[in-house]
């Protein structure tokens, strides 16, 4: 008589937005029993409990949720992570910093999650919003020099992956990505467009900020007064958002197509 395989359903913790919000287009719902705080502005997560994030997180509270696996995604404080491991549940951790990563990502979690095929067809309504976008943008010129800001003080520029999805909207990062930048290094790079996306803020950034500033006066961005807000959750979550994200940051280079005098792709 043949052994009877009985298998653990799987309970999963996120501890990250950009996680949560793949597996939910995954169609991981009934496994999702638990969400970081920051989760629900990305995705519809309904009345999960929130256990905290990658930074600060009562392991306590998340181990009453009897998780069979924990995912997460770089940065971690380290007593988050040395707490994590000290538990009986599976860990696992991405760290995304471009596109590649992000598909990569996907796969992953859908392998993790018995959705591989869920997972293809994520990543191929990804590739072809960010080709649709792309296509609009080939052959307009000029390309605006752009300056994407992550945090203000210090000042950090948006992660690599945003600066590919720049280039797919029809522009240029001027300044390295994902990284400290100066004052400075911003006013020599002379943006034509300054896009702020401050992170876990919304929609809250101050541009009144950036053309106060008197290091800036003689930037174009500044001068043209095109210095523009993109909710943080749409450049800085490198998951599913960045469809969003990506025809916002387009219509943000390129407004004549938003005022209507240029015709739509």
């Amino acid at each position: 008589m043949p052994r009877k395989i009985i298998s653990t359903p799987i309970r999963i913790v996120s501890m990250a937005p950009n996680v949560t919000s793949i597996l939910l287009a995954l169609g991981v719902g009934r496994e999702l029993v638990g969400v970081s705080n920051w989760c629900k502005e990305v995705a519809p997560v309904g009345n999960r409990p929130q256990v905290g994030d990658c930074w600060k997180m009562d392991i306590t509270q998340v181990m009453r949720l009897r998780p069979t696996l924990l995912i997460g995604s770089v940065p971690f404080a380290e007593k988050t992570v040395a707490e994590i491991l000290k538990q009986p549940s599976a860990f696992l951790a991405i760290n995304p910093r471009s596109l590649e990563n992000i598909e990569a990502d996907i796969r992953t979690l859908g392998r993790f999650t018995y959705r591989a095929a869920a997972a293809e067809k994520l990543v191929g309504r990804m590739r072809r919003t960010f080709d649709a976008i792309a296509k609009c943008a080939k052959y307009l010129r000029p390309r605006p020099r752009v300056y994407c800001e992550a945090w203000p003080s210090p000042r950090i520029s948006s992660p690599p992956w945003v600066a590919e999805l720049v280039q797919i909207a029809g522009g240029e990062m001027v300044v390295p990505a994902g990284t400290r930048v100066s004052e400075e290094e911003v006013a020599g790079a002379m943006p034509d467009v300054i896009v702020l996306a401050w992170t876990a803020t919304g929609t809250r950034a101050q541009p009144a900020k950036a053309l106060s500033n008197p290091a800036w006066r003689d930037v174009p961005a500044v001068r043209n007064r095109r210095v523009l807000v993109i909710s943080d959750e749409l450049l800085n979550t490198p998951g599913p958002p960045l469809m969003k994200g990506v025809q916002k940051l387009f219509r943000a280079l390129h407004p004549e197509f938003k005022s209507g005098k240029a015709r739509p792709c």
